[in-house]
């Protein structure tokens, strides 16, 4: 799921959450909690029902953050990589590891 600007909000369970991505695999899921518990948010995982038993398990994930909205957070670099980089967008949708600020690609 790319970064939107929109900030999402609602319930699970009884905790009220900011949602970050929605339907998204167990290796997207487990990505993200990795890198925002990192970061020191806590952060809520939600199965999302199947139709049949042969679709694969989607995963929602939440933080109980009200405010955060990860837009913001990566595009004013206010997230971290686990190695104390800054991460990026390509970072954040796991196009790359590296976290390379410029959004251009130059000339080799």
């Amino acid at each position: 799921m790319a970064l939107a600007g929109k900030h999402t909000f609602g319930s699970i369970e009884d905790t009220r959450v900011t949602f970050i991505e929605k339907k998204i695999d167990e290796n997207r899921k487990d990505f993200l909690k990795k890198l925002l518990e990192h970061n020191g948010f806590e952060i809520i995982i939600s199965e999302e029902k199947r139709k049949t038993e042969e679709d694969p398990q989607l995963y929602t994930v939440a933080t109980t953050d009200m405010v955060f909205n990860p837009t913001i957070w990566v595009f004013e670099r206010k997230l971290k990589t686990f190695d104390g980089h800054k991460v990026t967008q390509d970072y954040w949708n796991q196009v790359s590891e590296g976290a390379n600020p410029h959004y251009w690609k130059g000339e080799k």
